[in-house]
């Protein structure tokens, strides 16, 4: 069966276009997420440069309902992607100032819904909302500009996990590992796409 973290890697593993963020760019946030990381302390959190304490709460919890601990690795947060999105935002403002609308709306809707902010909503009723506007095909018309948020949430969420330390291990990345003895291509491979080395 396939899982929203699967679904979240094959987007991972393609081109990211939904992010304009240059490949060295993500690595550099990605390395700032985990040194943050490093430093934090129960006494002494990270402090976020972008987000308002109310957003950074607000993501926090939006991020780990995207891709939460499971069996084989830990949540957003773990992976450091809040800090992540925070030092992209900060690093490249005028093309992230599309997150604090993002926010604003998902704390518009649960208002309407619920009569209080989302951080204020129960798990249920969180995930109640987001299956309105998390699946584009299935969502009401209506709703079309908190699709487009919570999709840009949730691929800015993707991109920063699966660049993270974590997420490479997540994916089985095998890239950037020496090969002491290359043996070419298994002949099932070179077979089925009709090469050969003759």
């Amino acid at each position: 069966m396939t899982t929203r973290r699967d679904l979240l890697k094959a987007a991972a593993v393609a081109p990211l276009a939904f992010i304009p963020l240059s490949q060295a760019g993500a690595m550099r946030a990605a390395d700032y997420a985990l040194a943050a990381l490093e430093k934090q302390t129960p006494s002494s959190p990270y402090a976020p440069k972008w987000f308002h304490p109310d957003e950074w709460k607000e993501l926090r919890i939006i991020v780990n309902m995207i891709i939460p601990k499971d069996a084989t690795s830990g949540s957003a947060t773990d992976a450091g992607v809040p800090e992540y999105m925070d030092w992209t935002c900060k690093e490249y403002a005028p093309s992230y100032n599309w997150t604090r609308d993002a926010l604003r709306w998902i704390d518009g809707f649960a208002y309407s819904t619920y009569h209080k902010n989302f951080v204020h909503c129960t798990d249920a009723e969180r995930h109640a909302l987001f299956d309105q506007i998390a699946w584009p095909a299935k969502a009401a018309k209506e709703l079309a500009d908190g699709v487009r948020h919570f999709n840009n949430l949730r691929d800015f969420t993707a991109s920063g996990f699966f660049s993270s330390k974590m997420g490479v291990a997540d994916l089985k990345y095998l890239g950037n590992v020496a090969i002491p003895v290359w043996n070419g291509c298994p002949k099932p491979a070179l077979d089925h796409l009709g090469v050969s080395y003759t």
